[in-house]
């Protein structure tokens, strides 16, 4: 979940689902406990300007601590996700969800160690408030560039928002339809539905919502059953998708022995191979797609072209073809070009499924590589042009 950015629906949904319901969690405990939200600042930034126009100078600035906690925490996810791409790690965003459970744990240990008439005022109201907003901030941050800003967990304002203009467009694609085509059965219209891009749009949008009021309403029960412990479970299930992150098998990227300088080749420098190979030090069973885009940011800015050996490669789904669709957006936006060695023909239209028809060239898939080595000498010395070959 950790380990790549959410490129397909199934991923950006399931990344909603599963972290929307800790921010409501969190957010309600924070107003039950402490008498404030921590999870969204609107409603801070606007107590702000009250209370500094009321010259209530305690709660304004109790505000402006919350709003720079959040932001502390929107910085901290920035952070740790370079340093995690610079030192080229697997899981470049489990640090920053790591940190978020660290911060959720010491919020619920200050739950512990705080009865309810300490909670809300001096050092501990500042402590408790300000450790669960950093840790929201941190979360809708690390959301946010995981999904690429299609997916926020810690507030509902801007989901509704786009909840209510995605519902105007699938209303006025029905009536379209039901104008222009008769109408479908059942079974086949919830077909159509799914297959919608604004369907599946609004059935996202409407887990976050859902997702956001269970994880509020489990947070109240919590709290009335256990009151000192109600912070514990989303700390815990943090810490189990974590666990499970870090021990899910990745393939590993490795540069080619034919790189080197004994290989005969003599390849020109412009020139990079790789082979994707299943990890021997992570497990057995299926692996991941590491993340190709974090690959691509390491290459040298002099390699123009970039020959990637998929044939060890044992599995190849459809999160595969969105991270490969990516990482072919990208070398493109690069002025780089991107030979892929070892697919098969269905695996190639599986990717062309998946959005990056722009992107491809047929010729740039080669069945094995040395022919995918030989494409890429020749889209590095391209044959030149007959300068008769305009005259006619």
């Amino acid at each position: 979940m950790f380990v790549a950015q959410a490129h397909s629906f199934t991923q950006q949904a399931r990344l909603a689902v599963t972290l929307a319901w800790v921010a409501g969690y969190t957010n309600i405990l924070t107003v039950i406990t402490c008498g404030t939200v921590t999870s969204h600042v609107s409603g801070t930034a606007s107590g702000l300007g009250q209370h500094a126009a009321e010259h209530a100078w305690p709660l304004a600035g109790l505000s402006l601590f919350l709003l720079l906690a959040f932001v502390l925490g929107s910085m901290a996810s920035g952070f740790c996700t370079e340093l995690g791409r610079r030192n080229g790690w697997d899981s470049i965003y489990v640090l920053p969800v790591a940190v978020e459970a660290v911060l959720l744990a010491v919020f619920a240990v200050g739950l512990e160690v705080y009865d309810s008439g300490a909670r809300q005022t001096g050092l501990p109201l500042y402590g408790l408030t300000g450790v669960a907003s950093i840790a929201m901030g941190l979360q809708n941050a690390t959301v946010t560039r995981i999904s690429s800003g299609v997916v926020r967990t810690t507030h509902v304002t801007g989901v509704l928002t786009d909840l209510g203009l995605e519902t105007s467009q699938f209303i006025l694609w029905l009536l379209d339809r039901k104008r222009d085509s008769p109408p479908l059965p059942p079974r086949a219209l919830l077909r159509s539905l799914n297959a919608h891009p604004t369907g599946r749009r609004l059935a996202l949008l409407a887990s976050i919502v859902g997702t956001f009021a269970l994880g509020a309403g489990l947070g109240t029960l919590a709290h009335l059953a256990i009151e000192r412990w109600a912070m514990f479970p989303p700390v815990l299930f943090l810490i189990w998708i974590i666990y499970r992150d870090i021990t899910t098998p990745i393939a590993e990227i490795e540069t080619s022995d034919l790189m080197g300088g004994d290989s005969g080749l003599n390849l020109p420098a412009a020139l990079a191979v790789f082979h994707m190979r299943n990890s021997k030090d992570r497990g057995r069973g299926v692996h991941r797609m590491p993340n190709l885009t974090a690959w691509a940011d390491r290459l040298p800015q002099a390699t123009r072209v970039v020959v990637l050996d998929l044939g060890e490669k044992t599995s190849f789904d459809g999160n595969s073809a969105m991270e490969l669709r990516a990482v072919l957006s990208q070398f493109a936006s690069r002025g780089k070009r991107l030979v892929i060695a070892g697919l098969g023909g269905a695996q190639f239209q599986q990717i062309r499924r998946s959005g990056a028809g722009e992107f491809l060239d047929p010729s740039n898939f080669c069945p094995d590589l040395e022919l995918a080595i030989a494409r890429s000498l020749a889209l590095l010395d391209p044959p030149p042009r007959d300068p008769w070959a305009n005259r006619f």
